[in-house]
């Protein structure tokens, strides 16, 4: 699979919009440079925070693409919500290396 470029910069996009929203918040303050949060979870979301490395992965753009389905662009968490379960993601983030 090609990594789409287009994906990777709306994603960059949201980043920059969520940090410039709340960029002083404690929460914000706690993501080390090269890392972005993500909310995950079918009904209570959790947070993780994960390098940006991750968004070259070809299964995390697919999850990325599902969120843009489901959700647009319009993330009610103020971040990237991604929606599939706890145990789907950190099992797909441990084999990309993020955790």
């Amino acid at each position: 699979m090609a990594i789409r470029m287009p994906r990777i910069i709306q994603v960059r996009q949201i980043l920059k919009r969520s940090l410039s929203n709340g960029g002083s918040t404690p929460a914000s303050m706690d993501i080390p440079k090269g890392y972005f949060a993500i909310y995950v979870g079918e009904q209570e979301k959790k947070r993780f925070v994960v390098p940006i490395s991750i968004l070259s992965e070809p299964r995390f753009q697919e999850l990325l693409h599902q969120s843009e389905q489901e959700f647009g662009y319009n993330h009610p968490m103020g971040g990237i919500t991604i929606p599939c379960s706890e145990d789907v993601f950190t099992n797909l983030a441990s084999r990309f290396g993020a955790f």
